[in-house]
């Protein structure tokens, strides 16, 4: 029998979530009493107990199950995290990159257009930037998402367009919001600290009637970055809800969401090393310059790494969300119908610095600058290193999409066996359109740094740069015109269609209670249209293609007791041509110019295909406190786009990821919570294609393009980590006092690669490919992160905590480019925080 006051941890043990047999995005999670006055679950829920009901304070509290719910976790035959908010709240997380750092497993992309700095995460090797979700309807704008409205997050690893669609070659990740729920609380949270750390947030609930309540939720943030110079972010916003029908059979939720950002954005460090001046042979390792340096010239000189290579008077980063999302939802007995319809509108403008080596101006390319009265010595041309070119790099656009989805879910028997169902369809409109601004950074010069440069503040010094260098506009690299920054014409501007029709099942079937077998399937039509930039005074060229996407899933989950389970899972995943619609980096894009080779190459498209097997174990211990996972995998892409030479593209790519994670969450001693694991990859590029090499003219004979085998083959994917460990625990000392911290490790990761293999030909034609004598691999180092945390609650509704975030002060990085640079993480980060619950 349950002691009064006593709360069981099932909401945090992942194990008797119900998800579906894909991984399941539980769009209304239950809530457990969040507030001093929080409403008891009524008599009629009571009486429809489940496995996977909640227990709060004595009281059943029954999930507000998915759509697509169609077996508890323990019985899906998948590799599935539910990151909590009381994780995210323990370990001070305020963004989304923030709360999946808690995640083995997951590791974080940078770029130089589309999203450069906004979420870009990888799962097991996989770019799953395409694959985020808020309660279950894809979010595919660029953007930096915030948790202060957020209930849980999802994460669902391996090959799964079974569930949302296309994409979701490595996993999905769903962002579960915050929803009405029955009685009436609050909290508000005030955090400061040193960086001039502020954030303001808060949660209300207010119940209306027996079968009306209304939520909202508030966001202020201002701060600089610890040990980065200049560097600060700003944000604020809000996000209110309303359900109407709560606890009976018809339920309609209506919410809103608003979120703006403003900011300094901050690249990090460049690489010390291209491929042309990096010394010695053989294999070479190039990490961001950082600490002391000696310049190919000599220059000796050390690399803070509060260092910032960006531009007060010229940097920013503004964006804006708006998403409004209506849910009706009716119960027929045991078969449920819910419709949810969604709106999203993202706008994005930046001046994204990004601190190029391209021209080896970090290290140098010689010994000695061009002697005075040659070309190079008349521009000032510097040579010998200790330089970085602030390349400006620019985008204006936005985002929007229309979702709605249609689902029915249940449960029947057949044939002695046990059906729990859901099938659905869905229909989506999406539109991007972008373009730049109008900025000059000295990319017409060559090399970049030189006298006049350096003046214009184009190029800064490796070791003391001034963000703060009166810098101005100009009309062109050598024009003395001075001018604002603008957006181009509509004419230069790109924009990206898209329209999705699916339709998709799942089903899980209870053979024995020993025996459940899983099934899912989905089928898409999907079509994309790129109008590209045009010249004023003529027509628009509009490119489209139509791709149809079948995928499938089938997993078999033997239970040895009603708390373990052992399966075996196959799925697959498909990302068809223009997948993220111009908002990323994208392997398979449609052609952004309206040449006759680009026109062939449209048509010459496929789409890519993945597919995961895995197997694995779970089990509930301690009487279903602590939730433990074991998953073994492999992930396999067959036939990625390469490019064969000039004019045709190719199918022939192979990735393949093999790994295995182990997970635990949950309470493991009374009061000692843990969230974390293990993952370990081994990815590997089995095919890369071709890449070009120029052979240059020799008398009579043109210059040609020959192609060989890419470097990359054979090669770890870049943007991924081997070994990768994440623990975050707290301990309840006592009633009032917790305390707890995190251990974070990070392998190696890659950026890219380059060889010096070169072309040459004889006058005759004669074409010679030399070997390459040093393959260079840019990257970062493995690191430690340490986290510590402490709270203390001075009466039931007053708490007061401290959070330091990278403890040791560690210099590490948390994001690379596969050239030109890599984020640096901040330095230690101390605030504390005052909670008021009401």
């Amino acid at each position: 029998m349950r002691r009064p006051g006593t709360v069981s941890r099932r909401a945090a043990v992942p194990a008797f979530l119900a998800l579906s047999c894909v991984g399941a995005f539980v769009t209304a999670p239950a809530m457990a009493k969040d507030g001093a006055d929080a409403a008891p679950a009524d008599e009629a829920a009571l009486a429809q107990r489940r496995d996977d009901d909640i227990l709060v304070e004595g009281e059943r509290i029954r999930q507000d199950a998915s759509p697509k719910d169609v077996a508890p976790i323990i019985d899906t035959p998948k590799s599935i995290v539910l990151l909590d908010k009381s994780v995210i709240e323990q370990t001070g997380s305020a963004n989304l990159q923030d709360a999946l750092r808690t995640v083995p497993g997951i590791t974080f992309g940078a770029a130089e257009g589309g999203n450069p700095i906004g979420d870009r995460p990888f799962i097991r090797g996989f770019d799953s930037q395409g694959s985020l979700y808020v309660d279950g309807v894809r979010d595919l704008a660029s953007q930096t998402r915030e948790v202060f409205a957020i209930e849980s997050i999802q994460i669902v690893r391996g090959s799964d367009s079974t569930l949302g669609g296309r994409g979701s070659a490595g996993g999905t990740i769903n962002i579960l919001s915050k929803t009405p729920q029955p009685g009436n609380f609050g909290s508000v949270n005030a955090s400061y600290g040193n960086g001039d750390y502020k954030r303001v947030t808060g949660d209300l609930n207010v119940q209306i009637s027996d079968t009306v309540a209304a939520r909202i939720q508030g966001l202020w943030h201002d701060q600089n970055v610890v040990d980065r110079d200049a560097i600060w972010s700003k944000r604020w916003g809000f996000a209110p809800s309303i359900t109407i029908g709560l606890g009976t059979p018809t339920r309609l939720t209506a919410s809103y969401y608003y979120l703006e950002s403003h900011e300094l954005p901050d690249s990090g460090m460049p690489f010390l090393y291209t491929i042309a001046n990096a010394p010695g042979t053989g294999n070479i390792f190039t990490t961001p310059a950082l600490g002391n340096v000696i310049t190919a010239g000599g220059q000796t000189g050390y690399v803070a790494r509060s260092n910032f290579y960006g531009l007060v008077d010229r940097d920013f980063r503004d964006s804006t969300t708006n998403q409004a999302m209506l849910r009706v939802e009716h119960d027929f007995g045991n078969v449920t119908l819910r419709n949810t319809a969604r709106y999203s509108h993202s706008e994005q403008s930046y001046n994204f610095l990004l601190p190029d080596d391209s021209q080896g101006n970090v290290f140098g390319t010689a010994a000695i600058n061009p002697a005075p009265a040659t070309p190079g010595g008349l521009r000032g041309d510097i040579l010998t290193g200790g330089y970085v070119w602030r390349r400006g790099n620019t985008r204006y656009g936005y985002s929007e999409s229309i979702v709605d989805q249609t689902d029915l879910s249940g449960t029947f028997k057949t044939g002695g066996m046990e059906h729990s169902f859901a099938v659905g369809t869905e229909f989506s409109w999406e539109k991007t359109r972008r373009g730049a601004l109008v900025s000059a950074n000295g990319s017409t010069v060559s090399p970049r740094c030189n006298t006049a440069t350096i003046a214009r503040y184009y190029c800064t010094s490796l070791f003391n740069p001034n963000p703060y260098d009166p810098w101005v506009n100009y009309s062109s690299d050598t024009s003395a015109v001075q001018t604002p920054i603008v957006r181009g014409a509509p004419n230069t501007e790109t924009q990206n269609d898209a329209q999705t029709q699916a339709i998709y099942g799942f089903d899980s079937i209870t053979i024995t209670p020993a025996l459940i077998l899983n099934l899912g399937a989905r089928y898409d039509r999907f079509k994309s249209t790129v109008t590209l930039p045009f010249t004023a005074g003529t027509s628009a060229l509009r490119l489209s293609r139509t791709d149809k996407l079948f995928n499938w899933q089938a997993g078999l989950v033997l239970k040895p007791t009603k708390e373990t389970s052992l399966y075996a899972s196959y799925a697959t995943a498909a990302t068809p041509p223009n997948t993220l619609l111009g908002e990323g980096r994208e392997d398979n894009a449609l052609p952004t110019t309206s040449s006759a080779v680009n026109l062939a190459i449209l048509d010459a498209l496929k789409v890519q295909k993945t597919k995961t097997y895995e197997v694995g174990a779970k089990g509930s211990l301690f009487g279903d406190k602590l939730a433990l996972g074991l998953a073994v995998f492999q992930t396999d892409i067959d036939n990625a786009r390469v490019q064969i030479d000039a004019t045709t593209v190719g199918f022939l790519g192979k990735t393949r990821i093999r790994g295995v994670e182990l997970t635990a969450n949950g309470t493991i001693l009374p009061g000692w919570t843990i969230f974390g694991g293990y993952t370990y990859l081994d990815p590997k590029i089995i095919d890369a294609g071709f890449a070009a090499l120029t052979a240059p003219a020799n008398g009579p004979a043109a210059a040609k393009i020959v192609y060989v085998p890419s470097v990359n083959t054979g090669k770890q994917v870049p943007q991924t980590a081997k070994n990768s460990f994440t623990l975050s625990t707290n301990y309840q000392a006592t009633k009032r006092f917790s305390f707890g911290g995190g251990a974070y490790y990070m392998d190696r990761q890659i950026g890219g690669y380059a060889d010096n293999r070169a072309a040459t030909q004889t006058t005759t034609g004669v074409v010679t490919v030399s070997s390459a004598t040093k393959v260079l691999t840019r990257g970062v180092p493995s690191y430690w992160r340490f986290d510590a945390q402490a709270r203390y609650k001075l009466t039931d509704n007053v708490e007061i905590a401290v959070n330091a975030q990278n403890l040791t002060n560690k210099t590490y990085f948390s994001q690379t480019y596969t050239s030109h640079y890599a984020a640096i993480a901040p330095g230690r980060t101390v605030f504390g925080t005052v909670s008021l619950k009401f």
